[in-house]
């Protein structure tokens, strides 16, 4: 089974339908099988990489998140302790 991405020549529908071998799709709005087949294009395995700045960054962020949410957990502690004395 394979992911296409078809546009109807009746409609103009653009969509994707998961396609067995030999199987032809029609189109969901319309029904119509004038369909054709477009190229969609792949991710590629190295656009997932991130520099080494925006790395930095991300984990500056996510030092700074952690910081306030002990923050709030440890204001939170003490109004409990000092509201149930």
């Amino acid at each position: 089974m394979a992911l296409l991405e078809y546009e109807c020549g009746a409609c103009g529908c653009v969509f994707e339908e998961l396609v067995r071998a030999g199987e032809e799709p029609v189109c969901p709005q319309c029904g119509g099988r004038e369909l054709r087949r477009l190229w969609s294009p792949v991710g590629s395995v190295g656009a997932a990489r991130i520099s080494r700045a925006a790395r930095r960054d991300s984990d500056l962020r996510r030092t700074e998140r952690e910081a306030a949410r002990k923050e709030k957990f440890v204001e939170r502690r003490k109004t409990r302790r000092t509201g149930s004395s």
